[in-house]
């Protein structure tokens, strides 16, 4: 199935019956229900809930509070860098940010606003915690054929298989409206089993080369 697919449409079926991808959720980095701050034991509610969620455009069910860090200045930028819309992560990242850069507490869902579980102590797994996101991989930013003729570096996305097992095209499987966000290369229900939740291997820099011609 395709990535993007795994990450917007099974999530509504994880949010109210957290069945279909729970044998990959389960004792993954994304499985909070034995922490003492998820008293009611499940794995699903931290992000989703199949009643009364927070109404936010193309979100699944969404139950956490949302970020709303401005990372303007901030952000990923190099003389190799072609992608010209770059500005504060939006989308699907703008959710993953509502825990990974660390001014929203983990348990702040349930429309509780006072959680005290901040990812700075989960080892290392927060991004942008001092107000930037300069040192990570650019997100929120348009990946097409354009792009990809501006920078011979990168692959053309409409064309370039993506390797994710039952895919096609890197567009098809891991490209969100043509932009590359967080869930591009990771899938929150580690439905493949990859360290870090990626969406694929990294072995040998197998994600990287996906999309980077090198």
């Amino acid at each position: 199935m395709k990535a993007k697919q795994i990450f917007l449409t099974l999530s509504l079926v994880m949010a109210s019956l957290c069945i279909y991808s729970q044998t990959g959720i389960t004792n993954s980095a994304h499985d909070f229900s034995g922490e003492t701050w998820t008293t009611n034991g499940e794995i699903c509610v931290t992000c989703h809930t199949p009643h009364n969620s927070t109404i936010v455009a193309n979100s699944p069910l969404w139950d956490h509070e949302l970020s709303s860090f401005d990372f303007t200045g901030n952000l990923y930028t190099s003389t190799t860098l072609d992608a010209t819309d770059m500005a504060n992560p939006t989308g699907v990242s703008r959710l993953c940010l509502s825990c990974h850069d660390g001014t929203v507490a983990l348990d702040n869902f349930g429309g509780n606003t006072t959680g005290t579980a901040n990812i700075s102590s989960y080892a290392d797994k927060g991004v942008g915690t001092s107000g930037s996101l300069a040192a990570e991989h650019p997100v929120s930013f348009t990946y097409d054929a354009g792009l990809a003729t501006s920078d011979p570096g990168l692959y053309n996305p409409t064309v370039q298989t993506s390797g994710i097992a039952g895919g096609t095209t890197i567009e098809a499987d891991m490209l969100f409206a043509s932009r590359v966000e967080c869930a591009s290369c990771h899938d929150v229900h580690n439905s493949a089993g990859n360290p870090m939740l990626l969406i694929k291997s990294n072995t040998g820099s197998a994600l990287c080369m996906t999309c980077h011609n090198k």
